[in-house]
């Protein structure tokens, strides 16, 4: 066996450059930039989604051949150039991390972006929490984790998300042996008044797949104005203390922007076409024109956006309380727009993270059903634990509320979409506290039968089937969720009745 502290080697470039400013990040990206109308930068890469089918996490010594491919890949690296970026995620000193990344010069358009999602450090040259070796030009597309020493290696890939993900994987990691929990979800405060005339905050935290709307409804305002409003703090990944504090970790948003047009998006979309912005696999044209709608490249576009080019953003990341957790999924079936759940049917939906596969993560396999615990998959260790824990957070916080959104359409291919307009009416009166609910008797949780400002009756799945087809797609969902939770050795047996 080989000692794990092969991960931890020191680096002996033939040269480095280290945190050069990001106009020189920039220059140094160049030769694979076309410029946007917008002055935006904008580059193609070769690799286009997340390499999950290549990522192996190395819990104590690697394999012989891991060593064998990370001393080639030190060795390698002593000929080159390499760019190292040092940046900070989160902004709250009593949980900061220090993230640093080595990559070969000639991908510095990776360098450039991942500096833009993260903030400045304190201490640049300061012993880091996590690093990521990233060579893109590798003959093996493979990702080498060592949670343990805070490791990452990327090997293949010249795809962003690959390097941002590494990093918040790391951190998710940390926050939990922290005592915290990590957690793939967007935050935002909504300001509203209640049936009383009285002015409330709730924050709101939101689960989701890419590709099941997180970002969207994370971003939208409800058509709140005056003193009831909106603020926005984050959009991807959180750490939640047992009190349900929520640290913010990233500066910027690297948001899918597949689709992204003014009217049902204004949001992002003006941050999309800032000269800020950085796209990435977006079509633009020899003259500047970027189409959203085109995805000759692929339909996983994607964009680091400012937060201070978003309507409805602040100086701050953090969510002082999640008073309100939604997990978005994406049916078509039985599932409906919303269901209110006790401690433990959240949790048991946090385990069983339903949507459907985006082109973000499989594309050969977008569209169809999938589970992914805590819809995260960068969840490092016993997934159990992670569900046991959230469980303890809610059973701590009564007064936290826990529903299940659903995105997708009730009633198959002949029932009714359920629109954005829908979906962001629904959160509005959540947060009011005006939603009437009533309990389904095959699932236990609470359904809602009167949201104002739109007629949820229309949404209802039951009306869409005959009592035996909705029986039976009932009892199919069911018996899928039943086998995926006691796939979990150490789950809390409260989250598995549940269901």
């Amino acid at each position: 066996m080989t000692d794990k502290k092969i991960f931890l080697r020191e680096l002996d470039p033939e040269h480095i450059i280290v945190n050069p400013p990001v106009d020189e990040l920039r220059k140094l990206a160049e030769k694979d930039e076309r410029t946007s109308k917008y002055k935006s930068a904008a580059y193609i890469t070769v690799v286009r989604s997340r390499s999950a089918k290549f990522t192996e996490v190395v819990f104590g010594d690697p394999t012989p051949e891991q060593a064998a491919i990370l001393t080639e890949v030190q060795e390698y690296l002593k000929w080159k150039t390499i760019i190292r970026i040092d940046r900070q995620m989160c902004l709250n000193p009593e949980h900061t991390l220090h993230g640093r990344l080595y990559i070969t010069q000639e991908y510095a358009r990776i360098a450039y972006m991942w500096h833009e999602t993260l903030f400045e450090p304190k201490n640049p040259d300061g012993t880091p929490d996590m690093i990521s070796v990233y060579v893109p030009e590798w003959r093996e597309r493979k990702v080498l984790i060592q949670p343990d020493l805070g490791v990452t290696y990327v090997l293949g890939s010249d795809y962003l998300g690959e390097n941002k993900k590494a990093h918040l994987r790391m951190g998710m990691y940390l926050a939990k042996k922290r005592g915290n929990l990590g957690l793939h979800a967007g935050s935002k405060l909504i300001r509203v008044k209640n049936s009383k005339g009285e002015l409330v905050e709730k924050g709101a935290i939101l689960f989701g797949l890419s590709g099941t709307g997180k970002t969207s409804l994370s971003c939208h305002n409800h058509g709140l104005s005056g003193d009831e409003g909106i603020v926005i703090r984050q959009d991807d990944v959180i750490f939640m203390r047992p009190d349900m504090y929520c640290y913010g970790t990233e500066n910027n948003y690297y948001i899918k922007t597949e689709g992204l047009e003014p009217k049902g998006q204004p949001l992002l979309y003006a941050a999309a076409t800032s000269s800020r912005a950085i796209l990435e696999n977006i079509w633009v044209e020899r003259n500047g024109e970027v189409d959203f709608f085109d995805e000759t490249i692929t339909s996983n576009g994607r964009c680091v956006v400012y937060r201070g080019d978003i309507d409805y953003t602040d100086d701050e990341i953090d969510l002082p309380r999640a008073d309100i957790i939604i997990f978005i999924t994406r049916r078509n079936d039985v599932v409906p727009p919303v269901a209110r759940l006790t401690p433990e049917q959240g949790a048991a939906f946090f385990m069983l993270g339903e949507s459907i596969e985006t082109s973000a993560g499989d594309p050969t396999q977008a569209g169809k059903s999938k589970r992914v615990v805590g819809t995260n998959p960068f969840i490092v260790g016993d997934e159990a634990e992670e569900g046991n824990l959230f469980m303890k957070f809610l059973q701590d916080n009564p007064d936290c509320e826990c529903f299940l959104m659903n995105t997708g359409r009730v009633g198959g291919p002949e029932g009714e979409d359920i629109t954005i307009h829908d979906s962001t009416a629904i959160m509005k009166e959540i947060a009011r506290g005006e939603i009437t609910w009533e309990t389904d008797p095959d699932w236990g949780y609470e359904v809602a039968v009167e949201v104002p400002g739109i007629d949820i009756s229309r949404l209802d799945p039951k009306k869409f089937y005959d009592e035996r087809e909705y029986m039976r797609l009932t009892e199919i969902l069911r018996k899928e969720r039943e086998a995926w939770l006691f796939k979990f050795e150490n789950l809390d047996p409260d989250i598995l009745k549940a269901i």
